[in-house]
């Protein structure tokens, strides 16, 4: 972290120590053994969630391929929104704040508050308590398009 507010680093230095700092957050298991490969990991297929569709309340097929077309529409245009707001912020970010073109450059407190993990993981390590423990985030829905029609399958009953 001293590193960070030395003056004279390069933007791809302090790039790289904020990418080391998220990562710490994202997957600290691996801080405490930094001399062990990285396993292969591979995708997952989360369980279906509770309180899916009986098969005598299935939406019909057109609904479905509607909702299904919409949600992969918005999560496309949502990538690319995000991907503008990433570029925008690169500039935004190294203003001073300021008043500029009419657009008010201000940074604010934020009311969130998350876990301090490198003091959550200092006071494992004091009373030797392993590895902070993790758990995994909700699955998350994917809908990708598939080059031939699919065919509803009736779930058993």
């Amino acid at each position: 972290m001293f590193q960070l507010l030395m003056p004279g680093k390069s933007s791809q230095s302090l790039a790289r120590a904020a990418a080391r700092a998220i990562r710490s957050v994202i997957a600290p298991a691996t801080l405490f053994t930094p001399a062990a490969p990285a396993p292969a990991v591979e995708p997952v297929t989360a369980p279906d969630p509770a309180g899916l569709y009986e098969p005598d309340e299935m939406p019909a097929v057109e609904d479905i391929e509607a909702a299904a077309r919409t949600y992969h529409a918005a999560a496309d245009q949502a990538r690319r929104a995000d991907r503008g707001k990433r570029a925008a912020k690169k500039i935004l970010d190294r203003l001073p704040a300021g008043t500029y073109a009419g657009w008010k450059v201000e940074r604010v407190a934020s009311g969130r508050q998350t876990a301090d993990l490198d003091e959550i993981r200092r006071i494992f390590k004091q009373h030797g308590l392993g590895p902070v423990p993790m758990r995994a985030s909700a699955p998350s829905l994917k809908v990708s398009q598939v080059e031939a029609p699919a065919v509803l399958v009736a779930v058993a009953a």
